[in-house]
C-alpha cells in the first residue's frame, strides 16, 4: 500500500479519502495522532487514539466511499492547526452517505506530516 504524508493540515482528509478507497484501515490511523479524539457520532462519548480512529473508519471499509472535503479556514501556529471544512462521504455510485461542517485541531506527526488530534466531523461538541 501507499504511504501518504498530509504536508498541509487542509491534505488530512485527502490522504485519509485515498486510504479508504483503497480499503487500507491502517493507512487512514497514521492520518490520527496518537493522542487523538474523535467526536462521531455526536451524541457519543469520543473515540481516542489510534484505536478509536480505527473504530471510526471500519464500519465504511467495504463500501469504499470517497470523502470530499472542501477546507474553507486553515490556521496554523507551529505544529498545530485548526482546519474547517465543509466534508461529503460520497457512496461509488455518487450517492452522498454523509455531509456536515467540521472543526478539527492537526498536530505534526513524528513522521513530519500532520494529522488529526481533534476530529470534530459535525462541529465541536457542545457543554454538557
Amino acid at each position: 500500500m501507499t504511504k501518504r504524508i498530509a504536508n498541509q493540515p487542509r491534505e488530512i482528509a485527502d490522504c485519509v479519502s485515498a486510504y479508504l478507497q483503497e480499503g487500507d484501515l491502517d493507512g487512514i490511523t497514521t492520518m490520527f495522532h496518537p493522542d487523538c479524539q474523535i467526536f462521531f457520532p455526536p451524541d457519543q462519548p469520543p473515540s481516542t487514539g489510534i484505536a478509536g480512529a480505527r473504530a471510526a473508519f471500519e464500519g465504511f471499509m467495504e463500501l469504499k466511499p470517497r470523502i470530499q472535503s472542501d477546507v474553507f479556514s486553515e490556521v496554523i501556529i507551529g505544529d498545530i492547526a485548526l482546519v474547517r471544512a465543509n466534508w461529503s462521504v460520497i457512496a461509488p455510485d455518487g450517492n452522498v452517505i454523509a455531509e456536515g461542517q467540521s472543526t478539527e485541531v492537526a498536530k505534526k506527526l513524528e513522521n513530519g506530516g500532520w494529522g488529526y488530534l481533534i476530529d470534530c466531523p459535525n462541529g465541536p461538541p457542545n457543554l454538557s
